[in-house]
């Protein structure tokens, strides 16, 4: 025995073996058999060449590492996805080439929100290069860096740029327009891609687990707001836009106070705008369906709604849970016609 320890070209060997036959039988196997078991969902639509481009980016300036594209079976994580997330979800990531893996995007850390579903959340492209540009000219808090490299400054615009509207206080030392560069619009056309894909109608849906109980009145449809907080619910959901003052951003989104659709004592057009979105004023950013697309309930839309009728020196009369149902159950009815 000793001979063997004694022989160097004997012992490196048979460790370069263990570590040959422990690495196909831990890693390269699974993956093999990870890769042949599944598949992208039938769904899901390739990315663009933009897009692709713009994932190139993403892993280039290290998103990765303060996001996450993953969406737990946490009950915490239904803000970030319909549905927890699955293997099949993460089967069209390939190899970049030969020498290259692509990096894991799934991420490991939540300094920011989690992207799985952004797509959905925030498809205005208006509002995600602004963000890019300067993430606190939009949310206040952020600690994401700027990205002032992916734009460009000019004295006049060309035919196809696209200049993005900066509040006053972020153009120190910017006299001209700020325009976005290609990489800029690759890289947001990538966050535009990222939608959690619906399941099949034959698979069932997983669910989220540690479901915190519903309250009985929620459960029998009271009337009442049921204790929700419409400043959360409006943080959560209209913030990052309409900004905590609702003065909006001015050349971008639009202010509810004082708006005359947000005081209006009919609610029915407020309440189609927060559930199918609304883009019929050019000189303003798209607004995306944020009712639809976060599956928001009436209660949840009557508390947003509420809170911006009562806020800024807003004063329009409550709108009860009841009419709020009505009127989206109207919607829905329209909108199948």
């Amino acid at each position: 025995m000793m001979d063997f320890f004694n022989n160097y070209k004997k012992l490196y060997l048979s460790a370069l073996g263990l570590f040959v036959v422990l690495t196909i039988l831990v890693a390269v196997m699974p993956a093999i058999n990870n890769q042949n078991n599944n598949s992208p969902l039938p769904n899901e639509e390739p990315l663009s060449d933009a897009a692709l481009a713009g994932k190139a980016l993403y892993v280039a300036n290290g998103c990765v590492a303060c996001h996450t594209q993953q969406v737990r079976n946490l009950e915490m994580d239904n803000v970030w996805g319909k549905r927890p997330s699955i293997a099949a979800d993460y089967a069209s990531e390939h190899r970049t080439d030969l020498w290259r893996n692509t990096a894991t995007l799934m991420g490991t850390e939540r300094t920011g929100p989690d992207l799985t579903d952004v797509g959905n959340r925030q498809p205005s492209a208006e509002w995600n290069l602004l963000h890019l540009y300067q993430p606190r000219a939009v949310v206040a808090a952020s600690v994401m860096p700027a990205y002032p490299w992916l734009f460009e400054e000019k004295t006049n615009l060309d035919e196809g740029d696209v200049e993005i509207s900066v509040p006053d206080e972020f153009r120190k030392g910017v006299k001209g327009k700020i325009v976005a560069t290609q990489d800029a619009l690759n890289l947001v056309a990538y966050l535009q891609s990222l939608k959690q894909v619906e399941l099949p109608g034959a698979m069932p849906v997983p669910e989220f687990l540690y479901k915190r109980e519903q309250k009985p009145d929620a459960v029998a449809g009271g009337g009442e707001d049921m204790g929700l907080d419409g400043a959360a619910l409006y943080a959560a959901n209209c913030q990052s836009c309409h900004q905590a003052s609702g003065e909006g951003l001015k050349g971008a989104f639009p202010p509810l106070k004082g708006s005359a659709i947000v005081t209006d004592d009919n609610p029915e057009v407020l309440i189609d705008i927060v559930m199918n979105g609304y883009d019929a004023r050019p000189e303003f950013g798209s607004m995306p369906a944020i009712g639809t697309n976060m599956n928001l309930s009436a209660a949840e839309v009557a508390a947003i709604i509420n809170h911006e009728r009562s806020s800024w020196g807003n004063k329009a009369r409550k709108v009860p849970v009841e009419e709020v149902q009505k009127i989206m159950d109207f919607l829905k009815q329209t909108a199948k016609k």
